[in-house]
């Protein structure tokens, strides 16, 4: 059985949009995946499941979720390997990192953005905002506060589609309790 994390867009944002993590972890165990848990309820789901590909995986989860909560929610399907990558990958220089107010991001996307779109996004770094490419993961470090940030986030979805964002301390703690080395 592998083990996988779901990271999930849209979800307890506003009042229509709560789901508590024991309502989600029964979600996920009523689409048959196992040993389901929850990290933080900004939608982190961790769970074993058979081997299958990840777009028909993803497909699932999504309809299933749509069919439960009537809306729509993006999911950003992750193998252990991926989280571990993620959670150990150092984009920029630590010492980069360390003198930053604001803390680094990771930007989670569908698909590998092909060529052209990761040299628009990569120009759109700025001394402010520093952006580094991962496969499917981008790595942002903005200098203060996101909310005071320059970039803007709708103009990376237009390049690369649909996105999820997660500290990346919180994929580092989430991958050190679920799946370590």
């Amino acid at each position: 059985m592998a083990r996988y994390a779901a990271f999930l867009r849209g979800i307890n944002l506003g009042r229509n949009r709560r789901i508590t993590g024991a309502q989600l972890r029964s979600l996920f165990g009523g689409m048959g995946f196992e040993d389901v848990a929850t990290f933080r309820t900004s939608g982190n789901v961790v769970f074993g499941a058979d081997r299958e590909p990840m777009a028909g995986m993803t497909d699932r989860v999504e309809g299933s979720l749509r069919d439960s909560l009537g809306y729509e929610v993006a999911v950003f399907l992750r193998t252990a390997a991926e989280v571990q990558a993620i959670a150990g990958h150092q984009p920029f220089d630590r010492e980069l990192v360390e003198r930053a107010e604001g803390k680094l991001q990771v930007v989670m996307i569908s698909a590998k953005p092909v060529a052209s779109a990761r040299k628009e996004v990569l120009a759109l770094a700025t001394d402010e905002d520093r952006i580094a490419l991962g496969d499917r993961d981008l790595y942002w470090l903005p200098s203060g506060g996101i909310r005071d940030s320059a970039l803007d986030p709708k103009a990376i979805e237009k390049l690369v589609g649909p996105a999820t964002v997660r500290t990346k301390g919180t994929i580092e703690r989430l991958a050190a309790k679920y799946f370590p080395g």
